[in-house]
């Protein structure tokens, strides 16, 4: 069964909250609120995120000052930030938005099937990743645990790398077909960047498998790419 993504909801009045729950819950993913910056930099320290929907003006921290602690942090850097806004002053504003990292720059009162829509994008785009870094710990587990100089860990080995490339095809599948539609529909230039370093990573681990097929001399373990 595919984990659910979290997305971490922050906004300061609860009924901005409630209504972004509204919004969200056809996506059926899991759903965190933070009622402040801080309390979003401590949700943070612990669980990982598809995507971060962020309201500019809070008491405190706002969410500027926020966006830049969430960048700051190796952890968290790349989370696809959406910044929602009441204040509309203009280009200038809009650019500081974007400066602090957010990926989109969204003014209130905003359609809530277009918000949907965006973060749904970003929600499989998260999961694709899940299913990457997934495959690429299976195979370093079996080639640091198994016995390739025995027959039978030969075959073991063998056919775990059959099985990897046959999910990692349906993940490739799957992101090529993603991409396509964000090409064609998507003006989003964090999204499109997003996608792209999926892409990057895919094609990495499936250069690893093919070195790992009997007869391609593959150098083992050493060979995966990094996954983050």
């Amino acid at each position: 069964m595919v984990q659910k993504a979290k997305i971490l909801l922050v906004d300061d009045r609860p009924e901005n909250l409630l209504a972004l729950e509204a919004i969200l819950s056809a996506l059926d993913q899991t759903l965190v609120r933070a009622s402040s910056g801080e309390e979003a930099l401590k949700a943070l320290l612990t669980d990982d995120f598809a995507v971060i929907l962020l309201d500019v003006q809070m008491p405190g921290m706002d969410g500027f000052e926020t966006a830049a602690h969430i960048k700051r942090r190796e952890r968290t850097r790349d989370i696809p930030i959406i910044f929602l806004t009441a204040i509309n002053h203009g280009p200038h504003h809009t650019f500081r938005g974007y400066a602090a990292g957010a990926v989109d720059y969204i003014s209130k009162p905003f359609d809530p099937w277009v918000l949907r829509a965006k973060v749904s994008v970003f929600v499989e785009l998260y999961t694709k990743n899940c299913q990457l870094r997934e495959q690429a710990a299976l195979l370093r587990l079996q080639l640091e645990g198994g016995s390739p100089n025995g027959s039978d860990g030969s075959k073991e080995t063998a056919g775990l790398l059959a099985e990897l490339s046959a999910r990692l095809a349906a993940v490739e599948e799957q992101a090529e077909a993603l991409t396509k539609q964000l090409g064609e529909e998507s003006a989003d230039t964090g999204v499109v960047a997003t996608a792209a370093h999926l892409e990057r990573k895919l094609t990495g681990l499936r250069r690893a498998l093919d070195a790992l097929e009997p007869g391609a001399g593959g150098g083992g373990a050493a060979m995966l790419p990094a996954q983050g």
